[in-house]
């Protein structure tokens, strides 16, 4: 077990965390869905820890002191956008921390952490919760807590990993322009991968570029769209970023303080950080003039860049209005295959729900307003969220909602099968609803206790075969009750179709296959990939 971290392996993890944010530099950008990109999230934040990486590059010693000086010189030099100052602050207060030791233990890799987030936040005019500084702050406080039991970094680290990704999952309830773009905070992403990457590097795993940052399945996170209408008119039109250097000789340290209560005087979005060598300021405003005015009375000014919000919005608007389409399909789907499946049968949005897991009427109505179409058919995919799907439609502004009364998961996918965006949207709900009598379904899982049904006397852990309405078959073995079950609902179909849940092996699917395809040897049978929980099978019969 690894008690201590020396500079070699410092150095090697913030690497790895550098390395490991460039990979899921896109999949960040792509949560960043405000009105106008304040620059990109995943770039902004790469780029400003690929500035600390050159400085740490250069450094040819390997005592924390010298490591942790060169990786907070250079984020702070590089910081790029609110995200990248959050982060520099974050490394900042790190590093600082971590000069003087020889050695790191949990405990004061704890104290790194805390003075991290501390400073972060002091470092922003207006701290708001459900942003990455909350997960900064979380991490550390997780720290706090469970330091004293896990004194190796083996245990340590994933402790600090699981909080972070709760406080992710957590921003959108706590900022609510992120809940209605259905999104979780894309900085709190981003600094995920600083402790993922310490992580991996830790435990000699190599960062390939497959890798990237799970999303985590929830209704927050499946959506691929988001509803840029209603996140609110922007205040201050121009975002204003620029360094001043070379400092007067009279600029003192409470002038740069003076500076930053006239931004905030003047604007929002206000950072302003440095020392008397040099100073990184960013506000959004409309009177840039006035901040770099003001800003001039410190010194020289470096690196200015102003950029024109409100025409960025409208480039945005216009965007999203010129590639609004008549229909979409939103699906609610439990399993990462079953999932991929309604995204390759075009449908525009899933969000997870199922058996156990109903998504509200608020949940649905969300998504489908993230949809860009005028008209959403929605597939409940379940008998028990249908109503909450039809009380879905009262909540939606400015489209109409179609909701498909689907039971399950194939009526699902009949239901996408038969949409056609050369027809009408009556014409597509007519094919919709009769697609769905073209098939039969099946569904195979275990009962949860002692019962009498349907004929049958169930035992805790009995394997079920079921079709929409009643028990239909019953046993101890998987593949033989899906057998009995295929048999009972067979009417002379020729397609079957099984989809495996997580609890199924491949090899196991496959095993069954060749015994449906031994014993109906005139139909053509299929499995595929659902990973849905509960159910080892749902199967339809064509």
């Amino acid at each position: 077990m690894q008690k201590t971290i020396n500079g070699a392996m410092l150095k090697s993890m913030i690497l790895t965390s550098a390395k490991l944010l460039e990979i899921n530099r896109a999949n960040i950008d792509a949560l960043n869905v405000f009105p106008v990109p304040d620059g990109d999230t995943g770039t902004n934040m790469s780029l400003t820890f690929q500035s600390a990486i050159k400085e740490l590059v250069n450094c040819k010693s390997n005592k924390i002191e010298d490591i942790a000086e060169a990786v907070s010189k250079g984020a702070l030099r590089g910081a790029r956008g609110n995200s990248g100052v959050i982060l520099s602050q974050v490394l900042r207060g790190f590093c600082n921390t971590l000069k003087k030791a020889e050695e790191i233990d949990t405990k004061l890799f704890t104290q790194a952490l805390v003075s991290g987030a501390e400073i972060a936040y002091g470092a922003v005019s207006k701290p708001k919760e459900g942003t990455m500084l909350t997960v900064a702050r979380m991490v550390a406080e997780h720290a706090q807590t469970v330091r004293s039991k896990c004194k190796d970094f083996e245990t340590f680290l994933p402790e600090l990993i699981s909080a972070g990704n709760e406080a992710v999952e957590l921003t959108p309830s706590l900022l609510p322009v992120l809940k209605k773009a259905g999104v979780v905070d894309a900085g709190g992403k981003g600094l995920m991968c600083f402790y993922e990457g310490m992580y991996k590097a830790l435990m000699g795993e190599s960062v390939s570029e497959e890798m990237v940052v799970s999303q985590e399945a929830s209704t927050e996170t499946l959506m691929e769209h988001a509803d840029i209408t209603n996140l609110g008119n922007i205040e201050f039109a121009y975002c204003t970023e620029f360094f001043i250097i070379n400092l007067n000789k009279k600029t003192t340290v409470a002038d740069i303080e003076r500076l930053r209560e006239t931004l905030m005087g003047i604007g929002d979005s206000v950072i302003v950080i440095g020392d008397l060598e040099f100073v990184k300021v960013h506000v959004h405003t409309n009177k840039p003039g006035v901040a770099l005015t003001k800003a001039l009375e410190l010194g020289e000014l470096d690196r200015l860049k102003i950029e024109n919000m409100l025409e960025q919005n409208r480039a945005l608007m216009k965007k999203y209005e010129a590639e609004k389409k008549e229909m979409g399909m939103l699906a609610v789907s439990a399993g990462d295959g079953l999932s991929s499946i309604f995204k390759d049968l075009t449908v525009d949005a899933v969000i997870e729900g199922g058996q156990s897991m109903n998504p509200s009427a608020d949940d649905i109505a969300s998504a489908a307003q993230r949809i860009n179409a005028d008209n959403v058919f929605v597939f409940p995919n379940n008998k028990n969220i249908i109503l909450a799907a039809e009380q879905a439609k009262s909540l939606v502004q400015n489209k109409r909602i179609h909701v498909i009364p689907t039971k399950n998961i194939p009526e699902g996918f009949s239901a996408a099968l038969a949409f056609n965006p050369e027809l009408s949207v009556d014409e597509n709900k007519a094919n919709m609803i009769h697609a769905l009598d073209t098939v039969s379904v099946g569904q195979v899982t275990y009962s949860v206790r002692n019962t009498k049904l349907y004929g049958f006397e169930l035992k805790v852990g009995d394997i079920m075969g079921l079709d929409n309405k009643k028990i239909l078959s019953q046993g101890k073995d998987v593949s033989e009750v899906t057998l009995d079950l295929i048999e009972k609902l067979r009417d002379g179909e020729e397609i079957i179709t099984l989809y495996y849940g997580q609890d199924v092996k491949e090899e196991d699917a496959e095993a069954l296959r060749e015994k449906i395809e031994e014993k109906y040897p005139d139909c053509d049978v299929d499995i595929h990939y659902g990973g849905q929980p509960i159910y080892y099978y749902y199967i339809a019969l064509e």
